[in-house]
C-alpha cells in the first residue's frame, strides 16, 4: 500500500501519543477507532476524516484544528482565525454584546490589512458582512460600558 501524502500527520500523532505516553490500542481505545485503522494512519497508509481527527485529538488532548492542518483539511491561516474567534467566544468573563463587539473589531482589522472574510455563493461574508469604522466600534464599546454602568437601564 502506498504512503498518502497527509502532511506528517502519521508522524506528528506518534509522536503525541508518544509524549502522552499512549500505547497505539490505548489511544485507539480512547478516540473510539480500531487499532489497525490507527496504526494506518500513523504510518500513513489512510487519510482520516475530520470526525476520527477530533476524536484523536480530544483523546490525546490536543487541538483538533493542528490535526486538521496537518491532514491538508484547513490551511494554517484558517486555523488561527477559528482558534482566535473560539478564544473569544469561550471567555466567559464577557458578555454576548462584547463578544460580538470584539469579532468585529477582529474582522475590522483583518479587512484593513487584507484579509478579506470568505464569502458566500449570495456573496454575503461572514457574522460581520459591513466594513465597520472605528467610532462605530467605539459607539458600541461605550454603549456597553455605560449599560454595565447602570445595571437598572
Amino acid at each position: 500500500m502506498a504512503s498518502l501524502n497527509v502532511g506528517n500527520l502519521g508522524e506528528y500523532l506518534r509522536e503525541q501519543r508518544n509524549a502522552a505516553q499512549l500505547s497505539l490500542r490505548q489511544l485507539a481505545d480512547a478516540a473510539g477507532v480500531s487499532n489497525p485503522y490507527l496504526s494506518q494512519i500513523e504510518r500513513g497508509l489512510r487519510k482520516p476524516s475530520a470526525d476520527v481527527l477530533q476524536q484523536v485529538a480530544k483523546a490525546l488532548r490536543i487541538s483538533a484544528e493542528t490535526l486538521y492542518v496537518r491532514a491538508g483539511i484547513l490551511d494554517e491561516r484558517e486555523r488561527e482565525e477559528l482558534e482566535t474567534r473560539a478564544v473569544i467566544l469561550a471567555d466567559p468573563s464577557i458578555n454576548e454584546r462584547q463578544k460580538n463587539v470584539l469579532l468585529q473589531i477582529y474582522d475590522s482589522f483583518r479587512r484593513e490589512n487584507g484579509f478579506v472574510p470568505e464569502t458566500d455563493e449570495a456573496g454575503a461574508t461572514d457574522a460581520t458582512d459591513e466594513v465597520r469604522e472605528t467610532p462605530v466600534v467605539d459607539e458600541a464599546l461605550k454603549a456597553d460600558a455605560r449599560k454595565d454602568d447602570n445595571p437598572h437601564s
